[in-house]
């Protein structure tokens, strides 16, 4: 059974959904699952593929309908003596209302031809504009600094159609920063990155949360990566959230070899981050460190 949302949880969360069951041609996919995103913090969605993170996360941004369940979202004009802000039912909410409280990295864009990288980023703006573009005074400089954090400055006036993978994918992060919500959604945003851009994608998620107050919620692959970002990992396996915690917490030997269904060692370095080792056939001797000599 899925775990319940706790309660302290789902008050005051930026983002909440809970008693979530979601659906492909009327087969559940995901079954009573509760994920909350808190303002100032970064929870990552980890599972083997098929696991329903991506369906989770989605379903959040509003682009799976729920069979059953809520999603609901913080007002943003929090009462004056301090208590929990009120609650909107997002799923309810104008489209542009959502828009500007919402954005999603999606993993599959379509990439419009002869499109400036400029007029791409300008895309996030939509939300703030009037019928005929106008209305968003300060449209110029949020694009210009979305462009400068994702370090796709220089190629500004480049068509998109003509940038690499990696280019790409930093270019719709970009559009994503622009759009300046108070919750980013992430689905796999280090894909097609060589090493240096997922550090630095990594990196401007942690400020996202740590310097602008955001709450993002993060789907990746890689654990290790997982737990060097996330303040909270989120485990899912067959479409049920089977751990929610610290890293630490969801990110043990026993959790992840029975999840994955291979042997995965876990050990804390000698900073204090959590390591994983899937272990093989022909990866076991690499996993194990060799005796010491007598």
């Amino acid at each position: 059974m899925s775990q319940p949302l706790p309660a302290d949880r789902a008050i005051g969360a930026a983002l909440a959904g809970t008693g979530l069951e979601l659906a492909y041609d009327g087969r559940v996919v995901v079954h009573g699952a509760g994920l909350s995103l808190q303002k100032g913090q970064v929870t990552v969605l980890v599972g083997p593929n098929g696991s329903g993170k991506s369906t989770l996360l989605r379903s959040l941004a509003r682009l799976h309908a729920p069979v059953a369940g809520s999603v609901v979202l913080a007002d943003d004009a929090a009462p004056a003596d301090g208590a929990p802000a009120p609650t909107l039912d997002a799923l309810a909410l104008h489209p542009k209302d959502f828009a500007r409280r919402v954005t999603l990295l999606s993993q599959s864009r379509p990439t419009p031809a002869g499109v400036s990288v400029r007029d791409v980023v300008s895309y996030g703006r939509h939300p703030y504009r009037g019928r005929f573009g106008t209305g968003d005074a300060d449209g110029r400089s949020v694009v210009e600094r979305a462009m400068g954090l994702t370090g796709v400055a220089a190629m500004a006036d480049r068509p998109v159609d003509e940038l690499s993978g990696g280019e790409l994918q930093r270019v719709w992060l970009a559009t994503c920063l622009a759009q300046d919500t108070g919750v980013v959604l992430l689905d796999e945003p280090t894909t097609y990155l060589d090493l240096r851009y997922q550090v630095e994608t990594l990196d401007l998620v942690r400020d996202l949360a740590d310097v602008h107050g955001v709450a993002v919620g993060v789907v990746l692959h890689d654990l290790d990566q997982a737990a060097a970002v996330a303040d909270r990992v989120v485990l899912l396996h067959s479409g049920v959230v089977r751990a929610d915690g610290a890293p630490a917490e969801v990110l043990r030997g026993d959790l992840l070899t029975e999840v994955y269904g291979l042997r995965i060692d876990v050990h804390v370095d000698d900073a204090g981050r959590v390591r994983t080792q899937p272990v093989g056939r022909h990866t076991a001797r690499l996993a194990r460190p060799e005796p010491a000599p007598a």
